[in-house]
Parts: structure tokens; C-alpha cells; sequence
């Protein structure tokens, strides 16, 4: 990662010793996000009981194993083997980055109802108080939402504040894959809302799926709601370093990893998610991943497109209301994320946000924000609109 090298000007010091200030206000005097009642435990004894478990007379392999070791391992096996897998170990099966989609969406809705079955329990039972048991109704709320039939849950983990990944289209013959990868407080909890729901991880995701269906009914694509990070929660500490992002490169890696070698491959990262792909950018499958946008951007901890070394084309975009413009753009001491992805100095292309609502609006129906991503995602770059009418397109094919 490239250290912002640039010279602070005086307001840019004073905007980051703000900064600082309300980090530190945050983090120490309790302006933190209710947490539901995580099923503390479960996965990592799941992952123990795999570690022992065996397919026929062969060892499991490690669940950090590459995509492609897993996927070679569960290529031997038989049907009726990969089954029993799912069903013995649904928690580790339903994770794993190298199993097919078919067999991860009915080992992730095996997991999740046994959680619903658990949060049911302890939203009326006496082991909580008033508050954790409407957390935990809250919860099997939220899983029944996520057992709807119909839906293709990825990747499914109740530990800490959850995570979560949903599949729209089919995966497996997709020949162009969207990832959005979402900011700060994205938990299961939140990763679909019926008030704004073009905020949550799931509405961006249906959004972008139904505009590229729009434009192009008889293309091969997939859209992923990728929840699959720990994400900051408000302004703390954690939303103005790079440290969680860090810890969630590697797993976006994996997941683009996983992906069907046939499929070109684009990422919409918003908010603090940017940040995240900011990190991962050098290790994205150089020639796979055709694009990667960035929407209500802090930065990408970077200074230039070139510091990103990525292959992939790198987009932008802000909405003239997004409160995110306010934030200082550099990096010092570990606080901030760097250069203004918008700014001519980064060197994106800049597309235009018309009709995007403040910062969590930029898949609103009917905004230029939203029609942008479906023409980057379906390669149509000549449809693609760019902000003040300047050419952002130059070059593309």
C-alpha cells in the first residue's frame, strides 16, 4: 500500500486533527451500535468438528485452503459425499470459496434455520434481558427473511454481528459477475432494509441485477450482495483506519478467486467498502476483473489510480449532497483513507451521479448512477455517462 506523500495544508491539518478528536470521542464515550446476541462460538466449533471429520477414508481440507484446492477436493468426491457434507457441517461447507453455489445455498439455508431455531428460543427465554431478547426476535426475524425460498444465500456466518453474501441470477453459467461490496454498519441485521432499501447491501444488489436485465435480457449475469467483512460501525476509530479493511481484503480475494474463470468480473464499492477494495486492488486477478468503481468514497488509502497497480479500470463517482465530500482526504498516522477519488489529480473516471439520493443513494431507480454501473458491468462503456459531460470513456472498448 502507497503512504499519501503529499504536503498537509493548514485547513487539511486542522481537518484531520478533528478527525482525531471525534475518533477518540466515539471509541471512549459509548457511541457505539446496539450489537444483536451473536451465536458466539458456532462457527469456530464447527470448523473444529470439520478439522476431525473425513470424506470416506480422505481428511478434510483446511478451510483456508485456496478456492481451487477445495474445489479439486470436492470435484472427487461423490454426490451423495458432498451432501452429507453440507448437511454434517453446513456452517464450514457454506463458506467455503471453491464449493459449488448449488451445494453453499442449501448448506447456508441448513445453517440459518438452526440459528432461527436458536434465536426464536432466546428471544423468549429467560437467559437475556428485555433488550437482548428483542434483539434476538429481531435476528430470527431477519433469518426467516433470509430462508424465503427462492433466495441464493453464498455465504452465511451468525459470529459477532454476521456476515453475509446473496446471489442474484445464476452464478454458475454468469459470464459477467458484479460484486458490491458495501461501508460501515453492514451486519446480517442490516443487510436488507424495507424503509430504505436501496441502502442495504440487498436492494443495491436486486437494483443492479434488474437494470442490467433491463438493458440486456439475454446476457449471462450475476450480481453478489457481498456483506462478507467486518464492517466499522458509525465514525469510531475503526471507520478511519485501514485495519478492517485489511482483515477483509484477503476474503473479497478469495471470493473473486472462487468465481467461474469464464466471467469477467466488475466491483461497486461503497463508502468504507472502497476503502477495503482500495487494499485489495493489487491482488485482484489481473484481466478478470474488467472494472472497479468506487461510489461515496473516504478514499482509497492511495494517492494515484497507478498506486493501486490494478489492470482493472477504475471509476468514480459522488453525489453532489453525499456528506462524504466533507471528510479531510489524506492520510496521517494511520487516520484517513487518502486521496479524493473524484479529483482529477487520482486519475478515475469520473461518472456522473444524477438522481442519486445523498451518500447511500447511488442505486436509486431512475439515477445515472445506477444506469452507469449496469453499462460498466455489462461492458457497455459507450452508454456509460460521465460527470459534467467531460469523456470518461476514452480508450474503452
Amino acid at each position: 500500500m502507497t503512504p499519501v506523500s503529499r504536503r498537509l495544508s493548514p485547513v487539511s491539518l486542522r481537518a484531520l486533527l478533528a478527525l482525531a478528536v471525534l475518533c477518540v470521542m466515539v471509541s471512549t464515550t459509548g457511541w457505539t451500535a446496539v450489537r444483536p446476541p451473536a451465536a458466539e462460538g458456532a462457527r469456530a466449533a464447527a470448523v473444529a468438528a470439520w478439522m476431525t471429520g473425513s470424506a470416506g477414508l480422505r481428511q478434510l481440507p483446511a478451510p483456508t485452503s485456496p478456492p481451487a484446492a477445495i474445489s479439486h477436493f470436492f470435484a472427487s468426491l461423490t454426490a451423495a459425499q458432498r451432501a452429507r457434507l453440507a448437511e454434517r457441517y453446513p456452517l464450514v461447507v457454506g463458506n467455503l470459496d471453491g464449493v459449488s453455489p448449488t451445494l453453499r445455498y442449501r448448506a447456508n439455508r441448513l445453517a440459518l434455520a438452526e440459528q432461527q431455531t436458536r434465536a426464536r428460543r432466546l428471544a423468549h427465554s429467560g437467559e437475556l434481558n428485555f433488550s437482548g431478547q428483542r434483539q434476538a426476535s429481531e435476528l430470527a426475524t431477519r433469518y426467516a427473511s433470509l430462508l424465503t425460498p427462492g433466495r441464493q444465500i453464498l455465504a452465511f456466518d451468525p459470529t459477532g454481528s454476521g456476515l453475509v453474501a446473496e446471489v442474484f441470477g445464476d452464478l454458475s453459467t454468469a459470464r459477467r459477475v458484479a460484486v458490491v461490496v458495501p461501508g460501515s454498519d453492514t451486519d446480517v441485521l442490516d443487510f436488507e432494509s424495507a424503509n430504505k432499501p436501496y441502502e442495504a447491501p440487498v436492494g443495491m444488489g436486486q437494483a443492479l441485477y434488474e437494470a442490467e436485465r433491463r438493458e440486456a435480457p439475454d446476457a449471462h449475469t450475476a450480481v453478489i450482495a457481498w456483506a462478507g467483512y467486518t464492517a466499522p460501525v458509525g465514525l469510531g476509530l475503526d471507520a478511519s483506519t485501514g485495519t478492517l479493511a485489511e482483515r477483509g481484503a484477503p476474503r473479497l480475494e478469495s471470493l473473486l478467486a472462487s468465481l467461474p474463470r469464464r466471467a469477467t468480473v466488475s466491483l461497486f464499492c461503497h463508502s468504507y467498502g472502497s476503502v477495503l477494495c482500495g487494499v485489495a486492488a493489487p491482488h485482484l486477478p489481473h484481466g478478470r476483473v474488467r472494472d472497479l468503481a468506487v461510489f461515496g468514497s473516504p478514499g482509497m488509502r492511495a494517492d494515484r489510480v497507478s498506486d493501486l497497480r490494478t489492470t482493472a479500470h477504475v471509476w468514480a463517482a459522488r453525489d453532489s449532497g453525499d456528506w462524504i465530500s466533507d471528510v479531510p482526504y489524506v492520510e496521517f498516522a494511520g487516520l484517513g483513507h487518502g486521496a479524493d477519488p473524484v479529483s482529477a489529480a487520482f486519475g478515475a473516471r469520473v461518472l456522473s451521479a444524477a438522481g442519486a439520493d445523498g451518500h447511500s443513494g447511488y442505486f436509486a431507480p431512475g439515477s445515472t448512477s445506477l444506469a452507469d454501473f449496469a453499462d460498466i458491468a455489462l461492458g457497455r462503456y459507450g452508454s456509460v455517462v460521465c460527470r459534467s459531460g467531460a469523456s470518461c470513456t476514452t480508450g474503452l472498448r
